[in-house]
């Protein structure tokens, strides 16, 4: 029986889902290996296969999460990358945009740039906004730059000219300067790599493009020699940023695409989820041992975004707070994200008020109560004191707790200094914790003009569904959704994405002015070239289709909305009207009287896969040692109001689609979910629990 396989890294554990063609699901938890994560990968994956007899060519497809790509930009671990440039814009980099995401920070620091200045040189040449060349690339000068350039020993190079999104002639040549010196020295180009508007942002994401390269290519090649050694010959997929897939050798060749892979899948999974379940509106939110991360899925859809900032520390989706890291202008699920997981350190600051995070305990130490030589109180210690998590074991009793130890450091720690108790303290932490996820999810909903008590909440991450009901709480969110799995949710969301490629192209021009049958031509060149990447990957041509976009703005602005667009009547009318609609929805305004411009062109090339990606049904196959824990009861603390109290602690399996009242723990493998008093939880589809937070209220 061939199964898929999911594999998401995370900062503490690394998640594996199997799951056959019948919707039969198994999951996996193993710690994550930061000093090389494609050896827990393959470690985790033995053992499992071993124990459940899959033979290894049982296996027909992998799908990997990664965040090797962020680390390599955060911990400042890229390649030295070296920058050829336009005579004149060597500080393109430095000069950055305007903007800056601390208005009134007078020590904040723009963070150094990719390519060092020394490691950036120009060329002369010259190219309008309408492609036709002004000054001839000057190749004396040009090779002169390039052999300076490779003696200084730079492990990349990135090309980007002024104006190449219009014509990238120069770039192509100054490419096949440096490959006839240095025909292994990775090497990318602007105008294959976003051939778009905008010297800085097309610079620094060419620049992040090569700086990660070598680093994932690396980590890819590990990874698939690791499987190859298993005898998994399966083929191996990415998935991207953008919550599609792509294969291996794309994702070498373009790692922007993946930096925010693992977060991706969990939003996908989750509007699939919501799709069985008949919602439409649904807030996601992912709490995992590091971060807590937040997205929206309005009418089915999930939102996307066509730039990131990279390495900015916390984003909360802000779309003027920008500037804080590094431009990266690929398509992305649109995620808010804050520096509170599981992990977080929580201390005393200068003011003496409780904080926590953005710094995490991570993998290693960990956590004080996991006893691997964690000394800073975490937002975990605070729940294993709570009494929301098992305070002996977890997974499956495979990481074993040391309940005691996470006691006293929240006594020395925060309960003393601030002169309470240890139950009060544990559950300030708690709530401190919440107040901050809380604007990860008011980032995507109320920041954006969307009400969130008109959302389901969505909760998932080994630590989403301890926290679900006291944020939904402070959100006034009245339902709750707990995913099958949700400890592992976003690795069982990455089986679902189709293959898919996304081309952009600078088309900008007066909407009014456009020419219908040159508009066509520019999509018609980009689905060209998204073809030939899902043939490169193996998809016949009936297998493909094509999604159209433009990116419309009015005359003057400086940020543009994407805009479905189609492939019948009057499309330039059709945009117009798209284009009013989403900036009076996103904006608050539309106007009958302002210039409305085209600036970009952009397809979304789908692979569709033989068979269904997402299952009719899941069957999670239960654990035994989970279940051996059921029946039980512990004393769980509710906050001042309730008090500390015994409740019992269950399976998922006993509640049913009737629905069971709180308060009760319901403890799995992956996750564990907090059901307080006042709330009902129920059965749903494909294994999922729905919460009914405070019925008895009403509105």
């Amino acid at each position: 029986m061939s199964e898929r396989v999911g594999i998401d890294i995370g900062g503490t554990f690394t998640d594996m889902v199997l799951m056959d063609g019948e919707g039969g699901v198994f999951t996996v938890k193993v710690p994550s290996t930061p000093d090389d994560y494609s050896r827990g990968i393959a470690e985790g994956l033995a053992a499992e296969l071993a124990a459940r007899e899959i033979p290894a060519d049982g296996i027909a497809e992998l799908i990997h999460g990664t965040t090797v790509a962020t680390n390599a930009i955060l911990e400042k671990r890229g390649a030295r990358t070296g920058l050829l440039t336009t005579e004149g814009f060597r500080d393109v980099l430095e000069i950055r945009r305007l903007r800056m995401p601390r208005l009134y920070d007078l020590r904040w620091t723009k963070p150094p740039a990719l390519a060092a200045r020394a490691d950036r040189l120009e060329v002369p040449e010259r190219i309008d906004h309408k492609g036709r060349v002004l000054t001839a690339l000057d190749e004396a000068a040009a090779g002169a730059a390039i052999d300076r350039l490779l003696a200084s020993g730079v492990e990349a190079v990135a090309i980007s000219l002024i104006n190449a999104y219009a014509n990238g002639a120069h770039e192509e040549r100054l490419a096949e300067m440096v490959r006839a010196r240095a025909p292994d020295l990775p090497l990318c180009i602007s105008s294959e790599i976003l051939p778009e508007i905008k010297e800085y942002e097309r610079t620094s994401t060419v620049v992040v493009n090569a700086y990660i390269l070598p680093v994932v290519s690396r980590y890819l090649r590990r990874l698939r020699e690791a499987l190859d050694a298993l005898s998994t010959t399966a083929p191996l997929k990415i998935m991207q940023s953008s919550g599609g897939a792509m294969g291996v050798e794309a994702a070498r060749a373009r790692p922007i695409h993946i930096i925010e892979s693992g977060p991706a899948a969990g939003v996908v999974g989750a509007a699939e989820l919501a799709a069985k379940l008949g919602r439409k509106d649904v807030l996601t939110f992912d709490m995992g041992g590091t971060t807590a991360k937040a997205a929206i899925i309005e009418d089915g859809a999930y939102d996307r975004v066509g730039e990131l900032d990279v390495g900015a520390g916390i984003n909360f989706a802000a779309r003027l707070l920008k500037g804080g890291g590094y431009h990266v202008g690929v398509p992305a699920i649109d995620i808010a994200e804050v520096g509170a997981g599981g992990g977080s350190l929580v201390r005393i600051d200068a003011g003496g008020s409780l904080a926590v995070g953005p710094e995490s305990a991570g993998a290693v130490p960990g956590p004080v109560s996991y006893d691997q030589g964690g000394e800073t109180a975490t937002v975990t210690d605070a729940n294993v004191v709570l009494g929301f998590v098992n305070p002996d074991r977890l997974v499956g009793g495979e990481l074993m707790l040391n309940a005691e130890k996470g006691r006293e450091a929240i006594r020395r720690q925060v309960a003393n200094p601030l002169g309470a108790g240890l139950d009060e303290a544990a559950w300030g932490i708690h709530q401190v914790a919440n107040a901050a996820m809380a604007r990860a999810l008011r980032a995507v909903s109320s920041e954006r003009g969307r009400d969130p008590r008109r959302f389901a909440l969505a909760v998932f991450g080994g630590n989403g569904p301890v926290h679900a009901v006291t944020l939904a709480r402070s959100l006034d969110i009245k339902e709750i959704i707990v995913p099958p799995a949700a400890g592992v949710f976003s690795a069982l969301g990455l089986l679902f994405p189709e293959t898919e490629h996304h081309h952009v192209r600078t088309l900008k021009q007066g909407l009014d002015g456009t020419d219908p049958a040159g508009l066509s031509d520019a999509f018609g060149t980009l689905e060209a070239t998204g073809r030939e990447g899902l043939e490169s990957e193996g998809f016949a041509a009936s297998a493909m289709e094509f999604e159209r976009f433009a990116d419309l703005c009015y005359r003057g602005e400086n940020a543009a909305l994407t805009v479905p667009v189609g492939g019948a009547g009057d499309v330039r009318a059709e945009m117009a009207e798209s284009f009013a609609a989403e900036h009076e929805r996103t904006f608050g305004y539309r106007s009958d009287d302002e210039v409305v411009e085209l600036v970009n062109v952009r397809i979304v090339a789908r692979g569709r896969s033989d068979t269904p990606r997402v299952p009719q049904a899941l069957a999670i196959t239960p654990r035994t040692d989970i279940a051996a824990e059921a029946g039980r009861r512990r004393p769980v603390y509710f906050g001042p109001e309730v008090g500390r109290i015994e409740v019992p602690v269950i399976t998922r399996d006993a509640i049913s689609a009737d629905g069971r009242e709180g308060p009760f723990i319901v403890e799995e493998y992956d996750s564990t979910t907090v059901v307080p008093p006042g709330c009902r939880a129920r059965a749903a589809e494909w294994g999922a629990l729905v919460i009914d937070v405070d019925p008895e209220r009403g509105e």
